[in-house]
């Protein structure tokens, strides 16, 4: 399927500050353990990147208004570290677009009720990243998070988003966002009851990006044997979902949760289409017009677009070069082997 683009995409990430955080999750492209790029860029004196706020005025002065509903501050690194954060929340009010927030859980500089009450006002949606349902599981996989710590931060957070909810305000959806790992998949359905024992309306993941290879046997898609680990843990958190509501009744929503076939160790979702191209734009912090959220070095070898700081953002999402993407996509071996394709078709 082709994707001729809408005017406007209806939702832009821009990565503000990619090398600022506080932890060292074992995943992350950039701030893991086993990452040699945070590394490399002291050793050879880069500054770190951050995002010049004017450039996020302007894209929105150019987009607000023709489709765009959403904005997503840095998805890598931890965006609560911006120095310009609040900014990026009174340009949200000001284009009266929403805020899609992915944060650690540890709400740093302010704690977890003055970020709430700051975040939940013009947010649609705060993903906290949570990687188990006990301490032993979450500390080892989110190096430096603290269990009971990151546990009352999102308890707090729950509270003030009811209350503010309560009085006729925006109700802000909670998600609780994996990574799905051979180290955590056993604790999936209970990661969904503890969702529903606090009130949190999603449970949301993807499959892992191996960057390193001391993290290639977490892979759930690395053998037909993990996949049908990976369908047990799935059909079990299925039962939870369906067992444990929420205090209004609904279950809680599973997002990427779907059994695979063995095809998967090669295709995520054979039919599926890509839910990004030509409905959501990432912007990097230094301008870099970007398709999607694959890691960087990978989704450079889709090609070069344009960038923020030297054209329109309507004549790169119109242009040529991301047109021909659109057009080609199924025949890129990164788009092939995806992990945020569904089946079906759909995104």
């Amino acid at each position: 399927m082709n994707h001729p683009p809408p005017a406007m995409p209806w939702r832009i990430t821009f990565d503000t500050s990619p090398d600022d955080c506080n932890l060292r999750c074992i995943m992350c492209e950039e701030h893991s353990p086993f990452s040699p790029l945070q590394k490399a860029r002291r050793a050879e004196g880069r500054p770190k990147r951050r995002m010049e706020v004017g450039l996020i005025r302007r894209v929105l002065q150019e987009t607000a208004g023709k489709g765009l509903r959403e904005i997503i501050p840095s998805t890598m690194g931890e965006p609560l570290l911006y120095d310009d954060f609040d900014v990026i929340l009174d340009l949200c009010a000001e284009f009266d677009v929403k805020l899609n927030l992915t944060t650690n859980g540890t709400f740093p500089r302010r704690g977890a009720r003055d970020w709430a009450e700051r975040i939940v006002p013009v947010t649609s949606d705060t993903k906290i990243s949570w990687n188990g349902a006990t301490r032993a599981t979450q500390e080892r996989i989110m190096v430096g998070s603290r269990w009971d710590k990151v546990l009352s931060n999102l308890r707090t957070f729950l509270e003030v988003r009811d209350a503010h909810a309560a009085t006729g305000g925006n109700r802000c959806r909670v998600t609780l966002q994996l990574t799905f790992l051979e180290s955590n998949v056993h604790e999936l359905a209970d990661v969904v009851r503890l969702a529903a024992e606090l009130g949190v309306d999603r449970v949301k993941g993807h499959h892992l990006w191996a960057h390193f290879d001391e993290i290639r046997d977490e892979s759930m898609r690395r053998s037909p044997a993990a996949i049908a680990r990976w369908n047990a843990a799935v059909r079990q958190a299925q039962r939870v979902a369906a067992s444990h509501l929420l205090p209004s009744g609904r279950q809680v929503l599973l997002d990427n949760i779907f059994e695979l076939d063995d095809e998967a160790v090669r295709d995520l979702a054979p039919t599926g289409d890509c839910p990004f191209l030509g409905q959501e734009a990432w912007v990097s912090a230094e301008g870099r017009f970007n398709p999607c959220c694959a890691p960087d070095a990978q989704r450079r070898t889709l090609g070069a677009f344009g960038n923020l700081h030297h054209q329109p953002f309507t004549d790169i999402w119109t242009g040529e070069a991301y047109g021909a993407l659109l057009r080609t996509w199924r025949t890129r071996p990164l788009c092939v082997g995806c992990n945020m394709r569904k089946p079906g078709g759909g995104s």
